[in-house]
């Protein structure tokens, strides 16, 4: 994690196999894109499981997610999940340079117009 030292970093959780996931992930990338040049960066943890890590690997180039990803394949007993006690997903935390929580769970636009709050 020390990569994301310093950086705003949302902690995006999802899965291959969650349509709703799957639905968000343009919106996600239009915000990393317009952000990505400005502190800001994603790591996406899939809670996919042990059998799909091929089509967790197909989600993210077909849906052309290119930030960092990790995945256990734990399915829900994702260790990161667990420690960040997400029980359902999507999900997301928005972690600032200091590492804080600032926001939770931001979708659509609502993920952009913090971004742009808090980045400037």
């Amino acid at each position: 994690m020390k990569d994301f030292r310093g950086k705003y970093v949302l902690i995006d959780f999802w899965a291959s196999w969650c349509v709703p996931c799957r639905k968000e992930n343009p919106a996600v990338v239009k915000a990393f894109d317009a952000f990505k040049d400005k502190n800001f960066t994603i790591l996406s943890v899939s809670l996919d499981r042990q059998g799909d890590k091929d089509k967790w690997i197909k989600a993210i180039h077909d849906d052309g997610l290119t930030w960092t990803h990790v995945s256990d394949l734990g399915w829900w007993d994702n260790a990161v999940s667990r420690q960040y006690d997400i029980r359902s997903i999507p999900s997301n935390l928005l972690l600032g340079p200091d590492g804080v929580i600032i926001a939770k769970n931001l979708r659509g636009e609502a993920l952009e117009a913090k971004l742009a709050e808090v980045i400037k």
